[in-house]
This record gives C-alpha cells, structure tokens and sequence, in this order.
C-alpha cells in the first residue's frame, strides 16, 4: 500500500501550497526550487530509496526486525545495568510529546519545568556525589570521563602550558599536552575514548593498577589522576590514600562514580576528588543498546566556571519570584567559539529529566533499598561461587564479581546464555557478574547453576547497618542524602502523574506551537515514529550482547547507514557519534588521520568562516588543528578573495575548511564549488556542516558538489526529538577515502567498528552505534516519507520559510537573501536599525511572542541583533499565518513606542511576557490595558498559554550562582 504519510507530515495541503506561491509569484513548487536553488549543487536524479509504506506496514516491518533481536537477562554490566522504567515515568515523560518535543530551555520563561527537573537532576548528583556543583547532564560516561580530563588540564595551571589561542585571520594551536593517570580498572570503552579525544592535543596517558601499586608510588608530573569506582571488574578499594597523594603531587582527582553504589559508598566529594562523573542510566532508563543515556559531571567549589556542558541556576523574574535558567551561558561554544571549554553543543536533557524523576518517585529510602537488594543477590552468588571452590577476583564489591575459572570462561558463559542469561565473557580465564535492579532469585540460581555451583539461601538481615562482608564498614556511607522535600513527596503514581503534569504545563513545546528556531529544525516527530523505541525488543538490549542476539538491530543500523549515504552522496556512514558536535569531532578527526596516514603531518590548519556556528572551531581545537577564519562578504556569502589569500599564507598547511551550507545565514551560496575546488586544489578536505540539511534532502547531495565529510543532526532533519535539549545522533558521513577513519569500536579497541568494516578511528562515545535505541525514529520516518515523501518535505520547507519572509519583509527586513530575493530553509529578519530607532530590542520581540503562545525564533545567531525563524515543512498555513499576525501586532506596538504612545519600559514588548498573576493583580500601572498585554490578538482568547514567570534577571543567576533545589521557603517567602 502506497504511504499516504507525508500528507501527514506535511503541514500546508495542496490548495494552502498554491496560496503560498502565488503570493510569491511562483506557479508551481519546482519553479520556486528552481529559483532557489544554484543550479551547480542540483542533483535531478531521483533518491535511490525504497518507496515509502503506509504506518501500519511500516510498524509490521519494524515489528519484524525488532523480533530478530534476541532479549536475555542482561548481567554483563561493563557501565550498563538493567534497570525498571516506571511506567508513570514511561508514558508521562518518555513517551509525552509535551516533553520530548520541547527545545533546550534557551528561553527560560517558557521552560520552567523542564529546568525544574534538570535543576532536580543536578540536586541528586550534587548529593550523591557529595560535591557542590553539578551540571545539567552530559552525553554518556565515557566522553564525560574526557571531558573531565580536559577540564583537569586546563584547571590545573601547575603542570605546564594549557593556553588555547584566540579566533584571529592568524592560526591559534591549542597548547595543552601534559601526562593523565588513568585506572587500568576503568570501563574499557572510557579508556578509549579518553585516548582518542586526548591523541591531537598532545595528552599522555598512563595506566595504573589501583589493586597492586601503592599511593606513594605515584609520580608527581602528571596533572591529573581518574579512578574508576567500583572498577570494571567489581572490585570495590579505598581510593582515598589515593586521592590524598595525588593532591599532595599536585595533581586534580577525578572519580567515575556508579550512582546507586554511592547510596552505600562513601562519595568522592568526601574523600577529596575534584570532579566525579558518570552515567545515570541504572535511573529508570533502558539499555537501549547502548544509549541515549545521560552522563553527568560534578566539580567542586572553584571549578564550576570550567564545567562543559549547562548548567541550570535560580534567579529571580521581574517580579522578584525565583525562576530557572540555563546559568553562565558564556561558557557556550556559540559564543567562546575556539576558547569553548568543550564542543559539546546539546546534553541529554529527556534521560537526565527520567533519572531526575526516578529518584523522586523511590526517594532515598527506595533508592538505597535497590542498591542494598542489587547488592544483596551479588553477595549471594558470591557466596555461592566460593562454596563451590570458584575464587572471586576482589573480595569487595557493590553489584559486580569477576570469578577466576581457568580455561572455562566460553563454557560458562555458553551455559548462563542457555539459560537465558547474559554474562561478560572478561578472557578465556574470566567471567564477570553484574546483578541489578532486576536481578531477583530465580536469575541469581542461573547463574550458579551455569558455574556448576548449587544454590544457596539469600542472604538474611542484609541492611545499611549489617553490610555483608563484601562492603567493609570503613567504605560505608554514613552522610544523608536526597533531603529536598522533592524526594520525600511524590510516593503514590497519583501525584507523581500530577507532578509530571504541573511541570509540562508551564513549558511550550511543539505539542502546543510551531517552535521556528532557525538552523534547529523543530518539525514533527510523529507518534508512529516513536512507538517502536519503548519496544522491549529494542530497549532492552545490552550493547555487548552476542551478535546473535542483535541481528534485528543490526540490519536497521546498515539500512540507515546505506539510506542516508543515498542522501548525502557519501560513500560510508557511522551512527556512533551521540551528538552534531560529536560528528563534527569525527569528521575532523577522520580528516586529520588521513592526512597523518599520508605523511601529511604539517596539515593542521582548519578554515572557518566568520559566520560559522560555533561548534566548528570548538571540535576543530578538539581536533588538534589551528582555527584560522575566513572573513563573511557583505551579501554573507564566504569572502572569495579573503579565502584565496588565507590558503595563500599557508602553502601546504591547509587540513580542511568547515562549511555550512546552505549557510548559517539562511542563504544557497552559488559559489560552493568554488570553494570546495580552493580547498581541494590546496591539498586539503572539505567538511560540510550537515545542520542544515532539512534545505537539501532530494534536492542535493554534499558528497556530490564537493564535501569530503559531513555530520547529520537526526535530531533536526530526520526527526529524532530533542527532548528538552537532547537526545541526538550525529553521523558522520564520509567520501571513501576517508572512510578508514571513521570511528573505531570502543568495546572492542583496535577493532573494525562494525562487522567486516576497516575504520579503526578513534571512537567518539562509549557505545559502538551511539545512541541506538531511538534510531527506529529515523528508519520509521525514512520508510515513511520514501523518496517522493522526502523530496517534497525539502520543498515544503524552503516554500515555508520564502512565504514567511515575503509576508514579514515590510515590517522587518529580510538580512540576506539569494537570486530572486529568495531564501532557503530559514531566514533572518533584522531589527538592528528597529532597535536603533526605537531602542526595542530582539529579545523583547522574542518575549513578546511568548505573549502570543509562541516559542522564539533563533535569538541572536548568527548576526548580533536579529531573529532567525525557520518554520519547517511540518507547520500548516494557518499556524504560518498565527505566526504572521503576531509579529505583525508586534511590529505595530514598536510603532507605538517609537511615536512616544507608550514609555520602551512600560511598553508592552519590554514588560513581555506577563503573567495571569500580573494581569489579574489588584493594581495595574501600566500605560496598556490588560486585555493588550494577555490578549494582543482576539484567538488568544480561546486557547491562552499562560507562562509561570516574568522576564528573568539573567546576569543576578551568574553573579550569585544556586545550582541546586532552593527550599520551598524561597517560593513561600515571595507569596507572603
């Protein structure tokens, strides 16, 4: 059955299409495409795609592939635990549109609760790990690990150079280098991504064995000491005496926590670590094969500053209320750009909010009876193993044995899968145990019955006072934790659905509004897309399970890998990359392997333009190359002539240039061909941004008008959901020779990364396929749309964005344009010379509009002073138009205030947004009425989001940071 999908997925339907265009002046789509669109980048052959299916055969399909994975108790452990989702979580947060399909809470008036529960998120790491400041969630453990590294060097000013150049026509070379102490027993993925991020930049790292040196034999020139607690091996140790002596050498200390451990361990803040980083995934979020799963990172007092990623604060509205932000935002990459203390450009803001609410639905109490149950049933196999003669690697342990059976570890395991049991093959000697949440009684007789040992009784009068012999009592937590009334007050589903509720009620997300963020692509994520990822068959599976076990997961993986190659015009795709900025880092480093592997070493120079977005130069230092910009022409196309002349100062130095096309500004350069052959002709690579590829798919192909490599944003294009400020995937797509250098497997170091593949790169996340478990989203919507489907969605959005910019041209102008006056996906109007006349600035238009139930466009980026929107292809006409009418009303009350009617201060755009509690108050002092201010436009009246708070006092949150829970006095006390 042909799909009738993309009448779906497309917003506007054939006769709002027509009107569209005729009020462009275009007779059909293709003739607009065709002025659009350069005709040297034009691919006219169609997408080599199977035909798209209708839903319910597509559903069958997936049913298919996700029945060819095989579900096992999952007892490999290696960083991943199986874990129980409650289903009040499941259906009210991760499977709830009003949550998944919200934007990173840039605006915070319009995203108070989901930053209420990245705020919760960061309470519960600061407790657990004991350290006062903790960010908002990173991609997984393994990149926080290096990050945390990264934050060691810089922080650590002792041990030599670790300046980072400026941005100039000049070329800056990060100069870190130095030498890490890694703990042989970290988690074999984290030892190699840290290897592969710290390669370029000149960092050595070491190995020690924590379990047979001593502390005092530590060196004392290294800058920076990571120990994984517990170890990958289980074995729990005093890592204290070891943090003790690498402070006294003058070192940083950074420790790899395991969450619900640390609700019986004593937590690193305690024993002195400077940072502790992690994965909250054994918090309510599935295996997924690998990810999504958020990473976290907690610092203590001093290096709050040089945190990566958010960080979410409380400050305080217009009407002195507390309110939530993202704080200290000039740490961003889109502004620190090359000085960016990482590149990292989303988090994994759903799964960080489900772990958030894990821990408040089981509070402490239910948090610590889960780790001591864990616990309980792996001192009991324990017991069990040493009855029947096995010995066990460490005596202490939390939820993890490695049993010493010499020559029989294939064997055993053999037996344990029989009987539907997943353990970690270690070595042909070895074989590891890790018990969880789900482990219960029947699973723990399994696994002795496939060691040869016979069952014993469970152990009895096991508690936080009683520890088994496994967890000594010096290694006990004795500190409270989790003593926010939010953990204490949200037992029963009932209000917890309630709480759920209160807190997606106070944000905008695409359940209510078209969000028209440009270079974001916020279009639909539709519920047939999202069903299969909730599939036990997809999200309860280990990322080291045998292949036998992934073979449903693997053909969706090459479909994907060979459909998006059609797409781009590549040759070689890799779904590792976690994230845009993680495939832009492996690009980049699939570039400089290349040159390396050709004895090209002096190639170390990356070309960025002015205009680029920020996490260019940020992964391109991450890459070890020298960022030397490339000056914007006036039209901001890229400067020709500034080009030839910086290629021309460094003869034979020239590794690639970043491009974004079409460009950041919105714009289809005609000229591409001519840079990518400048580039070429110098020896170098052509990298093309992949943000804005929702202007290209059936139209044209990166890989085909000249870019060496590209990343994709599943998350934008291809219509992952970004949750509240992540999930994403970033795949880095490749020409064939540099297809060796994509990303190696990071559970299996120096292996191909997939099977029968050569690329041995360095690995860019812990998970070979990244975040897996939600690329059924991606293989849904492809199968979906078919090739047809796709090629028109790529019309629809670029006619959306024309007819936006035709109809809101006379009351803001359009800052660049193409041939014809025309624009691609998205466009930026600009209110510099509006601001200058009047003094109403962009963000108050874009307060405004929160007035009218609109989330903002871009704010800011990439021009100071400008607002850029880009509707997508999802969006229908009469959402277009509502969009229209208000920035329309708005314009006219700018009039107002530039004709002297209202004072800028007391004027509506600058009081913007009001409250239900502002406009209902006893007193009303300003110079518009009430019904202007909540309804500026007669709809409203019908169906009115009310935003919780006031504009928010962005530089208080900076200069007086709270990153943790306030006390519910501090609400209390504004109400009194």
């Amino acid at each position: 059955m042909t799909s009738n999908f993309p009448s779906r997925h497309i917003g506007p339907d054939a006769p709002a299409i027509e009107r569209m265009l005729g009020a462009l002046g275009y007779r059909t789509l293709d003739d607009l495409i065709d002025a659009a669109v350069p005709e040297q980048i034009r691919t006219r052959s169609p997408l080599n795609l199977p035909e798209g299916r209708d839903e319910h055969r597509v559903l069958a399909e997936l049913r298919a592939l996700a029945g060819r994975n095989r579900t096992r108790v999952q007892m490999i452990g290696q960083g991943y635990h199986d874990t129980i989702t409650p289903a009040v979580l499941r259906r009210n947060m991760l499977e709830n549109p009003a949550w998944y399909t919200a934007y990173t809470p840039y605006q915070p008036e319009i995203s108070q609760g989901r930053l209420e529960a990245l705020l919760t998120f960061q309470t519960l790491v600061e407790d657990l790990t004991a350290l006062p400041v903790a960010g908002a969630s990173l991609l997984d453990e393994a990149t926080a690990v290096a990050e945390a590294v990264l934050l060691m060097r810089r922080a650590n000013k002792s041990k030599g150079s670790v300046s980072v150049g400026r941005q100039t026509g000049r070329p800056t070379q990060p100069a870190l280098n130095g030498r890490v102490l890694m703990d042989a027993d970290c988690l074999p993925q984290t030892l190699a991504v840290v290897a592969g991020r710290t390669a370029p930049l000149g960092i050595k790292v070491e190995l020690v064995d924590l379990h047979t040196q001593r502390p005092e034999d530590l060196g004392d020139d290294a800058f920076g000491l990571v120990i994984q607690s517990p170890g990958v091996s289980g074995g729990v140790r005093e890592i204290e005496p070891w943090i003790t002596a690498a402070r006294d050498r003058g070192m940083l200390t950074t420790v790899a926590a395991d969450l619900l451990a640390l609700t019986l361990l004593k937590p690193p803040g305690e024993q002195g670590a400077d940072i502790a980083v992690g994965s909250a995934q054994r918090f309510g979020v599935p295996l997924f094969y690998g990810g999504p799963h958020a990473g976290y990172m907690a610092v203590r007092a001093g290096l709050e500053r040089m945190l990566p990623g958010r960080l979410v604060g409380v400050s305080v509205d217009a009407a002195g209320k507390p309110a939530y932000r993202l704080a200290l935002q000039t740490r961003e990459q889109h502004i620190r750009r090359d000085k960016a203390t990482s590149n990292i450009c989303t988090a994994q803001a759903l799964l960080a909010n489900v772990a958030a609410m894990y821990a408040v639905y089981h509070g402490p109490e239910g948090l610590r009876a889960i780790a001591e149950r864990t616990h309980r049933h792996a001192a009991t196999i324990a017991e069990g193993l040493r009855a029947a003669g096995h010995r066990l690697v460490h005596e202490h342990f939390f939820d993890t044995v490695t049993v010493h059976v010499p020559g029989r570890a294939q064997e055993i395991v053999a037996r344990a899968d029989a009987a539907g049991v997943n353990l970690r093959l270690v070595d042909a000697d070895h074989v590891g145990v890790s018990c969880d949440e789900c482990t219960d009684n029947e699973v723990v007789g399994k696994v002795l019955g496939a060691f040869g040992a016979e069952p014993v009784s469970d152990l009895c009068g096991y508690s936080h006072t009683n520890h088994s012999r496994a967890l000594p009592a010096q290694l006990a937590r004795t500190s409270p934790y989790l003593r926010h009334p939010v953990f204490h007050e949200h037992r029963s589903e009932t209000a917890m659905m309630r709480f759920l509720r209160k807190l997606a009620d106070y944000d905008l997300a695409l359940d209510r509004t078209m969000i028209p963020l440009g270079s974001c692509t916020m279009k639909l994520n539709s519920a047939v897309e999202m069903e299969p990822i909730s599939w036990p068959e997809f999200a309860s599976i280990h990322p080291l399970a045998p292949a036998a076990q992934t073979e449903g997961y693997r053909q969706l993986i090459d479909d994907l890998e060979t459909w998006l190659a059609e797409i781009t015009g590549y040759d070689r795709v890799s779904l590792q990359p976690n994230a845009g900025s993680q495939g832009e880092l492996a690009g980049l480093l699939a570039i400089h392997g290349y040159h390396a592997a050709r004895g090209e070493h002096g190639r170390d120079i990356c070309l960025i333009p002015g205009s680029a977005h920020g996490t260019n130069a940020a992964s391109a230092v991450l890459a070890g190359l020298r960022v030397v910009v490339v000056a914007t022409a006036p039209n901001g196309n890229i400067d020709l002539d500034d080009l030839r002349a910086k290629i021309g100062e460094h003869p034979d130095k020239i590794a690639a240039i970043m491009l974004t096309y079409p460009s950041t500004h919105g714009v289809y350069e005609a000229d591409v061909r001519t840079v990518c052959d400048l580039v070429h002709e110098a020896g170098g690579q052509v990298y093309v941004d992949g943000a804005n590829l929702n202007a290209l798919v059936g139209l044209a192909r990166p890989g085909r008008f000249g870019g060496d490599v590209s990343h994709l944003n599943l998350h934008k294009t291809f219509c992952i959901p970004h949750g509240g400020g992540g999930p994403g995937v970033g795949p880095v797509a490749v020409r064939e020779h540099l297809a060796p250098f994509l990303p190696g497997d990071p559970g299996n170091p120096g292996s191909p990364g997939s099977p029968g593949s050569s690329q041995t790169g360095a690995p860019v996340s812990q998970a070979n396929y990244g975040s897996a478990g939600i690329l059924p989203i991606t293989w849904a919507y492809l199968a979906l749309m078919g090739p047809d489907g796709l090629t028109d969605a790529t019309k629809t959005a670029v006619l959306a964005a024309n007819y936006l910019a035709r109809s809101l041209h006379e009351h803001y102008p359009v800052l660049y344009t193409g041939p014809g006056g025309l624009v691609a996906h998205e466009c930026i109007l600009d209110l510099r010379e509006i601001t200058r006349q009047t003094g109403v600035t962009a963000e108050d238009v874009a307060k405004r509009l929160i007035d009218f139930g609109f989330h903002a466009p871009t704010l800011s980026f990439p021009v100071n002073g400008t607002l850029m929107v880009e509707p997508t292809e999802s969006e229908d006409r009469n959402e277009l138009d509502r969009f229209v009418r208000a920035m329309v009303t708005i314009k006219r009350e700018i009039d107002q205030v530039g004709a002297g009617v209202w004072p800028l201060e007391d004027s509506p755009p600058r009081q913007a947004p009001h409250t239900a509690e502002q406009v209902t108050a006893d007193e009303w002092n300003l110079p518009y009425s009430r019904q202007t201010a909540a309804y500026p436009v007669p709809e409203l009246r019908a169906a009115k989001y009310w935003p919780p708070v006031r504009r928010i006092d962005g530089v208080r949150g900076d200069r007086n940071l709270v990153c943790a829970c306030p006390a519910p006095e501090a609400f209390a006390e504004v109400s009194s």
